[in-house]
């Protein structure tokens, strides 16, 4: 693993919040092209989605979610359901940050993919019975907007479409065509 992977995730548990704050923007950064040294750190992010902190919850969904482009064997496949679990953190902050980077995982593969939109599909419909709907649907569309422009497939474009057509509300339908944009 590189020097400054390892220096930054040291980083995250500084007590200097700007340091940890860097330190998850650079890791953030590294990820966002696939990387040789993902499974170097993975048990570690997986070990995350199950921590006490929320922070660490999060950051371990967000930075798995961004290393899903990178794994060859397919891990995030048994890591999917915990994932899951922190995209829907009794914290909503925690949650919240988890959905925003939820996409991220179907640039993994097809059946990530599936997986994915079969997950925020079902997430924005039982949004509804939930903690703050519209916020969660208007992450779900940015989300499968930010999917769509990665890979250009059809099918989330229709998904998306779908999904703000299924909109009850006119002006929350309205912000919904507008995240789309």
């Amino acid at each position: 693993m590189e020097y400054s992977i390892q220096h930054y995730l040291k980083q995250l548990g500084d007590s200097d919040k700007t340091n940890q704050y860097e330190a998850f923007l650079t890791i953030q950064k590294e990820i966002e092209e696939p990387v040789d040294w993902a499974y170097e750190v993975w048990g570690l992010f997986a070990e995350w989605l199950h921590d006490k902190d929320p922070h660490k919850r999060a950051r371990g969904a967000q930075f798995l979610a961004g290393l899903a482009k990178s794994d060859s064997e397919n891990r995030i496949l048994d890591n999917f359901s915990s994932l899951c679990t922190v995209a829907e953190d009794e914290k909503f902050v925690t949650s919240r940050h988890a959905l925003q980077s939820f996409w991220k995982i179907a640039l993994g593969g097809d059946e990530q993919k599936k997986l994915v939109a079969d997950y925020l599909s079902n997430r924005f419909y039982n949004a509804v019975n939930g903690v703050h709907p519209a916020m969660i649907r208007s992450d779900i569309i940015i989300g499968l907007r930010k999917l769509f422009d990665a890979t250009q497939d059809e099918d989330i474009r229709n998904l998306g479409k779908q999904l703000i057509e299924a909109e009850d509300d006119a002006k929350q339908m309205k912000k919904l065509k507008a995240n789309w944009k």
